[in-house]
């Protein structure tokens, strides 16, 4: 057998390849996700695809990336037809696909992922040094700081995100699609990665990139395409456009805004969490009151505890020491049970994971923790049930699915509106949201912002995680710092990201 060697594995075989595609169409069941679509990608350019959650652009980047199938049109590449029937195909034409739900394999390490399916071999055994020089070299060239050694399963979403991003540029990606790649990562991580994605593209790479920060995709990308139900609605060049005139082209209509002030927590405010000196294998001497009507926003590098804070309160993750009490009651260390009898919903950092069970219907997952509260002697209410299900997917403005839907049909962003309705359908006394508008576009995002401002108008208390500074800052009426496992500063709404970002680098 041949030697694979590091220019094999790490230096493109040939030119970016210029991608077409001619009359594509998606539907599934009644609703058509993509409509005749024409599009024209040259290489070597940074292209965003734009639009609302359902529009169609994630469809669009997976028929191009191998991981489903278009129902109609053509697929070109540099004029010839290609058919990409699966992700292999599409990496044998050069193409890789970072999508929003990683593709990885948590109990093997880095290295393993970064080289899967490309390891190094000599004579038909593994040459490990020889793919440890490649994971070195694509170290160098992105600056991420990675253990070659740690298993995947072991770091957070932002970390395992870099790891997708090395075995894409290990397979010597000609064209690399990357489904809101910025999602998960805190503002250093999100320079870091758009300085790479710069990087690769000069080095001649084509970009295509799903994305709602348009600040960013307007910062970094040569041309755009906005996608709205299903349509192609325009593609120009990025320079054409502010992150107004997007909106404009993306929902058609006016948006509501994204800051507005939180209503003012009264005086006399009853606490609703009270945290005092919690302790796990985390999080250390964590104190930290919410009171009714009020927004905690919590921020911190990937990795400072904050989520792991959030796992404590909702009985996920066991207790060292300390106590949590919920109006003034406190709450077994490791229930989950108790903590929703007590009125505690968390929001999870991965709704794939943690918060959807994505081979059942919407209803189903809406419905799912609260079953009791429409149960007589263990029967389920169902006519009870479908009522409750159809008017909180209206309040929170759930498309492409109802009750009889699986939820693994949805978009990402009703995905997570979905998540939000399963705790929402029977208001909690406190609400934990963890990254909650990862993957959103900014009518879906505006959307969840008032449903979380709302919910605590109306008496409840909500702990946001956010990687956003801007968005933790709009949203809550203070700010508390998380590094190392402990709270390390509080800010007003007058602080700026400067501030937070210093607090969570230097104290």
């Amino acid at each position: 057998m041949s030697v694979t060697t590091r220019a094999q594995v790490t230096q493109h075989p040939a030119p970016a390849p210029e991608i077409s595609v001619h009359g594509l169409t998606k539907r599934y069941g009644p609703v058509t996700v993509l409509d005749a679509v024409d599009l024209t990608i040259a290489p070597g350019e940074i292209h965003a695809i734009l639009g609302e959650n359902g529009a169609g652009k994630s469809t669009l980047l997976k028929i191009v990336g191998g991981a489903i199938a278009a129902d109609g049109g053509e697929l070109r590449l540099d004029g010839d037809p290609v058919r990409i029937g699966s992700p292999r195909d599409a990496i044998d034409h050069g193409i890789t696909l970072i999508s929003q739900e990683l593709a990885l394999v948590p109990g093997r390490s880095v290295l393993e992922n970064v080289m899967l399916g490309r390891w190094a071999q000599r004579g038909g055994f593994a040459t490990p040094g020889a793919d440890l020089d490649v994971f070195h070299e694509l170290l160098e060239r992105t600056g991420f700081d990675l253990d070659p050694d740690t298993p995947v399963g072991d770091l957070p979403i932002g970390r395992q995100q870099q790891v997708e991003i090395l075995k894409a540029l290990a397979r010597g990606a000609r064209v690399l699609c990357m489904d809101e790649p910025t999602a998960v990562l805190n503002e250093a991580e999100k320079e870091q990665l758009l300085r790479v994605v710069r990087d690769i593209a000069a080095a001649g790479t084509t970009i295509v990139i799903v994305s709602h920060f348009l600040d960013e995709v307007l910062a970094l990308a040569n041309r755009v395409t906005v996608l709205r139900d299903g349509h192609l609605i325009e593609t120009a060049d990025a320079a054409a456009h502010t992150p107004a005139t997007l909106v404009s082209l993306m929902v058609g209509r006016e948006v509501d805004p994204l800051d507005e002030d939180p209503r003012p927590v009264a005086d006399d405010a009853e606490t609703v969490l009270r945290i005092a000196g919690l302790r796990t294998a985390v999080v250390r001497d964590i104190d930290l009151e919410v009171r009714r009507g009020e927004i905690v926003g919590i921020a911190g590098l990937v990795g400072s505890g904050r989520s792991d804070l959030l796992l404590t309160v909702f009985g996920s993750d066991r207790r060292r020491g300390g106590s949590v009490e919920i109006l003034g009651r406190e709450l077994p260390s490791g229930s989950i049970a108790a903590a929703i009898r007590a009125g505690v919903a968390l929001v999870p950092e991965s709704r794939k994971d943690q918060g959807l069970v994505l081979g059942r219907s919407v209803g189903e997952n809406i419905a799912l923790a609260t079953l009791a509260h429409r149960s007589v002697l263990g029967w389920v209410q169902r006519r009870r049930e479908r009522a409750a299900v159809a008017a909180i997917a209206d309040e929170v403005d759930l498309r492409g699915g109802r009750g009889g839907s699986t939820i693994a049909d949805l978009s990402g962003g009703n995905q997570q509106k979905a998540l939000f309705a399963k705790w929402l359908i029977d208001p909690p006394e406190l609400l934990m949201v963890d990254e909650p508008t990862r993957g959103i576009d900014i009518a879906a995002k505006a959307r969840i912002h008032g449903l979380l401002r709302t919910l605590a108008e109306r008496g409840a208390a909500v702990l946001v995680v956010s990687s956003e500074l801007d968005e933790v800052i709009r949203l809550s009426h203070r700010v508390v710092v998380m590094r190392h496992g402990r709270i390390v500063d509080e800010f007003d709404r007058s602080a700026s990201p400067d501030d937070i970002i210093t607090s969570a680098f230097m104290k």
